[in-house]
């Protein structure tokens, strides 16, 4: 698998609500390759490949967590509203670009706040409304580029390999990683699959850092029979005896803060994961949640699950992970098209 289209999904920028070139460049790889595609009203990208059999739902969202200008002083200052969960003490000192309507970069800034910018001592960790982002110049030429209430800002990131090339770090991890697992699957599935047994929906969602909006409304245009989001979770091996491991495999979820997993489809999956012999590690947690909450508890209930790829630094302004892991996702999700459960 080449890395070359998943370090543009990481450098693209697309925070909540700002999908739209992450959208456009996943649409032009996918495009060859699927039957019928098309943009909903919400922002989705629903792409489908068409078979006989369930209606199969996998979505991976588009959005990154990011932040929104909501206040600007005379002298340049912007204050910020968070999209999505970020912890203000990986904010401080970052570079970030600010974009206009037309999604361009409008200018750079940096993330200070009064003690850092004086050079005082820091003596408490700064709430998100003590910071704010310096461009350097006064708000009436902040207003004259295109800035104004309501800007998306994104921190300015790239991805790049660390100490080894299958160990690759930037922005935007999550969920850019299952982005990229359901585009290779896609152009993969035809190819690895002469007879498909499902009727197959790769959803490509919006908002999913402030509410899941984007599945909860792709849901009932699907109307699956069954879901799978592919997502990122923290790999939480800083503890030697975490579950979750970074480079030992994509994560299964048991259980989440919101659901548990449909156990007909867990257990259809790791039968598969043993019998192919593809490393999948098993996650129980009592924060977050993801795109599969939506699918599950719609229209009378739909079975689903959570295939995530483990990320250092998660929901920070740049993580960490391992290539091996993306490519065995690929490789359980193409067995399970291949061999679709048989519920009860």
């Amino acid at each position: 698998m080449t890395k070359e289209i998943l370090v543009k999904l990481i450098n693209t920028l697309g925070p909540s609500g700002n999908e739209d070139n992450v959208r456009n460049l996943i649409l032009k790889e996918i495009k060859p390759y699927v039957d019928t595609i098309n943009v909903d009203k919400m922002g989705n990208l629903v792409a489908r490949i068409k078979g006989k059999g369930k209606k199969a739902m996998l979505t991976a969202h588009m959005d990154e967590i990011g932040l929104m200008i909501n206040k600007i002083d005379n002298k340049g200052r912007m204050s910020i509203s968070v999209l999505g969960g970020i912890e203000p003490i990986t904010l401080a000192g970052q570079t970030v670009s600010i974009l206009t309507k037309k999604n361009n970069i409008a200018c750079k800034g940096v993330i200070t706040f009064n003690e850092l910018h004086e050079s005082l001592e820091i003596k408490n960790i700064p709430a998100i409304e003590n910071l704010y982002i310096d461009a350097g110049i006064d708000k009436k030429e902040l207003l004259k580029k295109g800035v104004e209430i309501g800007s998306y800002v994104v921190t300015s990131h790239w991805a790049c390999d660390l100490g080894s090339s299958k160990v690759i770090s930037g922005k935007a991890l999550d969920d850019r990683v299952g982005c990229y697992v359901l585009i290779q699957v896609i152009k993969n599935l035809k190819k690895y699959i002469k007879k498909l047994n499902v009727d197959a929906y790769f959803v490509f969602t919006v908002q999913e850092e402030v509410g899941l909006y984007g599945a909860k409304t792709s849901v009932y245009e699907v109307n699956p029979d069954f879901g799978l989001a592919i997502d990122a979770t923290n790999s939480a091996d800083s503890d030697i005896n975490s579950a979750i491991v970074m480079g030992n495999g994509p994560s299964l979820t048991v259980k989440d803060s919101e659901i548990i997993s449909n156990r007909e489809l867990n257990e259809h999956i790791k039968k598969l994961a043993k019998k192919y012999k593809i490393p999948l590690e098993l996650e129980v947690v009592d924060v977050g949640t993801t795109d599969a909450t939506s699918i599950m508890f719609s229209k009378g209930g739909v079975p689903s699950t959570v295939i995530s790829i483990p990320v250092r630094n998660l929901h920070s302004n740049v993580g960490m992970i391992h290539f091996d892991d993306l490519c065995n996702a690929i490789g359980i999700i193409l067995k399970l098209l291949k061999e679709p459960p048989k519920f009860s």
